[in-house]
């Protein structure tokens, strides 16, 4: 069984999806229990698994990941080449490479099997709007 999500993004951020993934498994028909794989259709965004009980928690992930790799007008990024598509793109490339592209999730009798504070998250590591496509598949 195959879906895709498509999910709109405001810019730079974590974008919780979770709830969209739980309503499409519980409309599946055939197989409950399975293993559910994610994967991001870009080059410059992430998916994880994270805490969705404290927003703190993924202020403090953006700001880290920011700091760690900041935007090529950054001293620390003057050797970067691939800088026509704006001063975000190759560090949002470097960051993707840095974080997972895909998830596996474990289901069972059509439910995620995740932990009680556990949420999935689009990382959009752009700074302008986007539409991202994550491809699903239960099997």
């Amino acid at each position: 069984m195959t879906h895709e999500f498509s999910l709109r993004t405001s810019g730079a951020g974590l974008y919780e999806f979770t709830q969209d993934v739980a309503r499409w498994l519980s409309a599946v028909d055939g197989p409950r229990d399975g293993l559910l794989t994610l994967f991001v259709r870009h080059t410059s965004c992430s998916l994880i698994i994270q805490e969705n009980a404290d927003p703190e928690v993924q202020s403090d992930l953006r700001a880290f990941f920011d700091r760690l790799v900041p935007p090529s007008t950054h001293a620390s990024m003057s050797y970067l080449r691939h800088t026509y598509e704006g001063p975000d793109d190759m560090p949002a490339h470097i960051k993707a490479t840095l974080m997972p592209v895909s998830l596996s999730i474990p289901v069972a009798q059509g439910r995620m099997v995740l932990g009680t504070w556990q949420g999935i998250y689009l990382f959009e590591h752009r700074t302008a709007p986007h539409t991202r496509r994550v491809a699903a598949h239960l099997g």
